[in-house]
C-alpha cells in the first residue's frame, strides 16, 4: 500500500498574558516568510499536537504556556505560501514577558486592538480568538 500524500502538520497558540490582561504573544519571523504571527510550528513524528503547541511555545517565546481550549484547525490549502499545512491551534495562558527565540527574532505582547500586519492566516485566527473570548465571556456571566 502506498502512503498517501498529505498536508503538513503545524500548531499555533494564542498566548494570554496573565501578567498584562489582554495582550496576547506575537513573535516576528526570523525565516521565510518574514512578519509577525503567532508561536507555532512543525509537529514533530511520535509528538502529540498539544506537546508541540507546549513546546514550540516555549521555544519561540520562552514561557511556559498551559493550554486552555482548543480554538480550532485552520487548513486552507494557500494558508502558507511555503506549501500546504494544517495547523490545530490553541488557545494557552503564561506568566511572565516573552522573549524571542529560536524562529523568532522578536517575542512581545500586544493588545488585540493594536496588532502589527501578520502573516499566514493568522488574521483570521486571532478574529475567531475574540469571538472566542466574547462566548468564554458570556459562559461564565451565565448567559
Amino acid at each position: 500500500m502506498s502512503v498517501p500524500k498529505t498536508p503538513l502538520l503545524t500548531v499555533d497558540v494564542v498566548i494570554e498574558l496573565l501578567d498584562r490582561p489582554g495582550e496576547i504573544v506575537l513573535i516576528e519571523r526570523s525565516h521565510e516568510p518574514l512578519g509577525w504571527a503567532l508561536p507555532g510550528g512543525f509537529v514533530d513524528v511520535g509528538e502529540t499536537v498539544e506537546r508541540a503547541a507546549v513546546r514550540e511555545a516555549k521555544e519561540e517565546t520562552e514561557l511556559d504556556v498551559t493550554l486552555i481550549d482548543l480554538l480550532g484547525v485552520y487548513s486552507d490549502p494557500v494558508r502558507d505560501k511555503r506549501g500546504h499545512t494544517v495547523s490545530v491551534t490553541y488557545v494557552g495562558r503564561a506568566h511572565g514577558l516573552p522573549k524571542g527565540g529560536n524562529d523568532a527574532r522578536i517575542a512581545k505582547g500586544f493588545q488585540t486592538e493594536a496588532l502589527p500586519q501578520l502573516v499566514f492566516d493568522h488574521a483570521k485566527i486571532i478574529a475567531d480568538y475574540q469571538a472566542w473570548r466574547v462566548r468564554e465571556a458570556n459562559r461564565l456571566r451565565g448567559c
